[in-house]
């Protein structure tokens, strides 16, 4: 059949415009369907439309374009091999309804980094579907509670949580129908054992636990933490945020958790700028493997499959199996990196004990501990010279950084949470410390300066107030 363009007495006119009138399709479309107008498309060569669309990406910061020392997030490098090994055609493109027979390379893939991820955490049995690090814990969360029901223990309702815990604890605890119950840090910003005593009776079934953690500080007390939770019959669970610091270290197990997610989009190197896509793998000790996720990958003589029947799982939490290209990404940096994940940890807890140094007593250090892979600053002394924090983290917006975490974690005011990763050139560290040294003395000297910042960015210094009173919420 000839296409309408090659029928004989149409006539395309200027720009390739043309009448439907003209075309006899034979009635094989009610001219009520058909379009009477010219479609309207912008007439742009394709060198053009590239041009403008790197113009709009140069708008973006990400890791590629300069320092990223975004607390909490570690934003290191994503080689770009594993991006090559995502995009092959035998991953990038295989249905996840395919069947199991049909789907063997992908199945060993998610097999061999499930018991890689067992064999770095210490961990027993290993899910890989949920989508994040606050999925991972609402995940762990449901396997406590499934887990006290099947032991009739349905009075174990609250879970404790430490007070410089990141905001996704609480929340994916409380979403699971458990009663919050907050634990303060001590003098040196770790979880406060006499508090954490008081507190524990039949009623608490877990606390969730960072370690190092927000603060950047390991929680030397660990061991003991777990003792006095496990003689009340409660489990530990281990928030895996933080986990780029001791990688190869120690482990979860090691330290008494029961349970732990990982955040392979953070940890182990895969993109997850805009909020997504992300992995949070959850591994539980052996005494919890039934209530994993189904389903899991097993391995059996004729090949790998998907085990739907476990005894007591939650059910499905993600469709399908996870983010598979992150997976793909993640298992890709584990057999790089080989036995240097451990080198990766030990240049990240270099990095930051590095720039802790030279901006401590320029910037207030509320907690002066050693500090593993991140640190957190106070802008308390500029605040009183007249810039806040969120004003020390626009000024260095103008300098090719992007700013820290700021306002986090609660604990501190005028919180400014530092993790440079291990992905960073001594060259690189010793200009963000000029930098954010340069900001201070501005604002001794010229703090109205500072408060024009951002000067140099696509978007610049805003009506915060207006912003927040009469926000534009509609993009045109």
């Amino acid at each position: 059949m000839k296409t309408i363009f090659e029928r004989p007495g149409i006539n395309l006119g200027v720009n390739n415009e043309f009448s439907y009138d003209d075309i006899n399709l034979a009635g094989q479309i009610s001219s009520e369907l058909l379009r009477k107008d010219a479609i309207g498309l912008p007439q742009l060569s394709e060198l053009e439309v590239m041009r403008h669309y790197k113009e709009l990406s140069d708008r973006n910061f990400c890791i590629e374009k300069g320092f990223y020392p975004l607390g909490s997030c570690t934003m290191k490098y994503n080689p770009k091999v594993n991006e090559l090994l995502a995009s092959l055609e035998g991953f990038c493109n295989l249905h996840p309804m395919q069947s199991d027979e049909d789907s063997q390379g992908a199945l060993e893939l998610m097999y061999n980094l499930q018991e890689k991820l067992k064999y770095i955490t210490g961990m027993d049995a290993v899910t890989l579907q949920p989508s994040a690090g606050a999925h991972g814990e609402l995940t762990g969360m449901m396997i406590v509670k499934k887990y006290f029901e099947a032991k009739g223990e349905t009075h174990r309702n609250k879970v404790i949580i430490p007070d410089s815990a990141h905001g996704t604890n609480p929340a994916s605890a409380k979403m699971c129908g458990f009663d919050i119950v907050e634990v303060k840090s001590n003098e040196r910003g770790q979880v406060d054992i006499e508090a954490l005593n008081s507190l524990l009776d039949d009623s608490v079934a877990a606390i969730m636990m960072t370690n190092p953690n927000t603060l950047g500080i390991f929680e030397e007390n660990v061991l003991k933490i777990s003792k006095l939770m496990h003689e009340n019959g409660s489990l530990l669970y281990y928030d895996g945020a933080n986990f780029n610091a001791i990688m190869g270290w120690t482990n979860p197990a090691l330290m008494g958790f029961d349970i732990v997610h990982i955040n392979l989009h953070k940890t182990f190197s895969t993109p997850h700028g805009g909020g997504g896509p992300g992995a949070g793998p959850v591994g539980v000790k052996e005494y919890l493997q039934d209530f994993l996720p189904s389903p899991v990958i097993r391995k059996s003589e004729s090949g790998f499959y998907r085990d739907y029947d476990i005894k007591h799982s939650i059910g499905k939490v993600r469709a399908f199996y996870g983010n598979f290209g992150i997976l793909v990404r993640a298992y890709a940096y584990i057999l790089m990196m080989g036995n240097e994940l451990k080198l990766a940890s030990a240049d990240a807890v270099l990095n930051a004990n590095y720039i802790k140094e030279k901006l401590k007593g320029v910037y207030e250090l509320p907690y002066d501990e050693p500090c593993m892979h991140e640190f957190v600053l106070s802008g308390e002394k500029q605040h009183h010279q007249g810039v806040s924090t969120i004003g020390i983290a626009k000024r260095l917006m103008d300098s090719n950084c992007h700013p820290p975490t700021v306002y986090f974690p609660l604990i501190v005011h005028e919180a400014i949470m530092i993790e440079p990763t291990e992905s960073e050139s001594k060259q690189v560290l010793d200009e963000f410390i000029k930098i954010m040294l340069k900001i201070a003395r501005e604002i001794e000297e010229n703090p109205e300066e500072v408060l024009k910042s951002p000067k140099t960015t696509p978007v610049k210094k805003i009506d915060e107030t207006l912003a927040a009173r009469q926000p534009n919420l509609t993009f045109k």
